[in-house]
């Protein structure tokens, strides 16, 4: 809460004060004793930042509240954030309320904006958001940056002012072209996401890189992912590790995450796993669940650390308890599998269902597959296939292929040929083995599609080259055949 502009200014009026030599330092102090305003806060000024003199917080409360006591209103606001900080004074919130307002009712932007701040916050005062919106609206009639920026987000929120957007959008404006980096932040925010204004990734990135540029940390790993993502500007890995780092350096959970994901990936950067596992761990030490969901990973596979089922599951839980889908899939399959864990379809299909009720792909095609086999649950092919096409249409290959298989056997629905060779092909397609294995079985016996043994040859090859036993033996008894 602090204007250093307005003491730069104060220290600028004093002239030569920076090296002054001791006669003009008494001057100024016997000025000051005589009551001399201006010199009584000058004075101040100089103790609370040791200017010319040995920093000393007490003194400078003394000669502020000389000033203050005489209407300075400068002085009357310095002598409130000395309260408010507890600078000299022991901390009082109703104190530094009450110099603050003596200064605000003078005209004092930086008081008007701290006032309305505390109204805001309930400092030293009942919450008011009313209160709070009239004195930001003061200061930011007088050109105050940061003013503007809370005004702006109390249009956001509906606080103190009726919700209205289009207001917001023009304080944040106001105070974005002034410089302020958490406005020019947001402004990008609403342009990426086309909240209020209609979305602009160009108008985005400008803003974005206007507030990383002041070192908005925020901002950057914002900049960062447009480079990633090629939004608003030319896809540029290098770029986006960059503004990442910057950003991950400043502590930002999700810049860290981002970093280890491009070090896993070896994207902008020589791949290290190493590297990945040590900006996931410190991303996830601040309970970022993305990171704690990839280090359990990284744990799981043994990437840049030894493998260890028991760490994987205990970051895997870390994340999941956070609500994160697919931590929970993970989890869900440590429990299915018995890795980590007693194995416990119980505790396997609860955390599947949570996963898949928000949309997680994997955690719908094993819930499927626990309908289908029983498992946990009675056997219910209907409901294996609602959750197999709910994973299918999502463009998972291994549920397109369950789902195709389904159809296949008549399994919970009517025998449908084509909508089986649909199923399975869209899968074959990505490479997976059984679909390939089923579709080479429609085509060599001429299902839906015209028989053709080379193609239903190619298909059992290409299954069997991915180890899948009855494709192997298939292939094996065709060459037999035809030796």
């Amino acid at each position: 809460m602090k204007n250093w502009l307005s003491i730069i200014a104060a220290l600028f009026l004093l002239g030569t004060i920076f090296g002054t030599e001791d006669n003009e330092l008494l001057d100024l102090k016997l000025e000051a004793e005589n009551g001399d305003a201006d010199a009584q806060y000058n004075l101040g000024m100089m103790y609370e930042i040791g200017q010319g003199v040995t920093e000393n917080f007490g003194e400078a409360v003394i000669w502020y509240r000389k000033a203050a006591d005489q209407g300075d209103a400068t002085a009357e606001y310095n002598l409130g954030v000395m309260y408010h900080n507890g600078q000299g004074v022991s901390q009082d919130s109703g104190e530094a309320f009450t110099w603050i307002r003596k200064a605000a009712n003078q005209g004092n932007a930086d008081a008007q904006y701290n006032l309305g701040v505390m109204y805001h916050k309930g400092q030293g005062v009942t919450q008011d958001y009313f209160k709070a919106v009239t004195w930001y609206r003061k200061a930011a009639i007088q050109g105050d940056a940061p003013a503007k920026y809370n005004l702006g987000g109390m249009y956001v929120k509906g606080q103190g002012v009726t919700q209205d957007y289009f207001k917001a959008v023009t304080w944040y404006r106001k105070a974005a072209i002034q410089g302020d980096a958490q406005a020019q932040y947001y402004l990008g925010l609403l342009y990426e996401k086309g909240q209020v204004v209609t979305q602009n990734y160009v108008e985005a990135f400008k803003w974005y890189r206007k507030a990383a540029d002041q070192g908005d940390a925020q901002a950057q790993n914002n900049l960062g992912l447009m480079y990633y993502n090629g939004q608003g500007v030319a896809q540029n890995y290098k770029e986006a590790l960059k503004w990442y780092r910057k950003a991950a350096n400043q502590g930002y959970a999700t810049a860290q995450y981002g970093l280890g994901v491009m070090y896993r990936d070896g994207e902008g950067v020589t791949q290290d796993s190493t590297e990945a596992v040590t900006w996931y761990r410190k991303a996830a030490d601040q309970g970022d669940a993305q990171a704690q969901n990839y280090l359990g990973v990284m744990y799981y596979k043994g990437q840049g650390v030894s493998q260890d089922f028991g760490e994987a599951v205990t970051w895997y839980r870390k994340a999941a308890d956070q609500g994160d889908a697919q931590a929970q899939n993970n989890l869900g399959l440590m429990y299915y599998k018995g890795q980590g864990v007693s194995q416990d379809f119980g505790e396997a299909f609860f955390l599947f269902r949570k996963a898949a009720d928000q949309g997680d792909a994997p955690a719908q095609n094993y819930l499927g597959v626990m309908y289908e086999k029983g498992q946990r649950v009675t056997q219910d092919y209907f409901k294996a296939v609602t959750w197999y096409r709910k994973a299918a249409e999502q463009g998972l290959a291994e549920a397109q292929c369950n789902l195709g298989i389904m159809y296949y056997n008549s399994q919970g629905v009517t025998q449908d040929s084509g909508e089986t060779f649909t199923w399975l092909r869209k899968a074959a397609i990505q490479g997976e083995a059984q679909a390939q294995y089923y579709l080479g079985l429609m085509y060599e016996k001429g299902q839906v599609v015209t028989q053709n043994y080379a193609l239903a040859f190619k298909l059992y090859l290409r299954a069997a080259e991915q180890g899948l036993a009855e494709a192997e033996q298939r292939v094996e008894d065709w060459l037999s055949k035809h030796q």
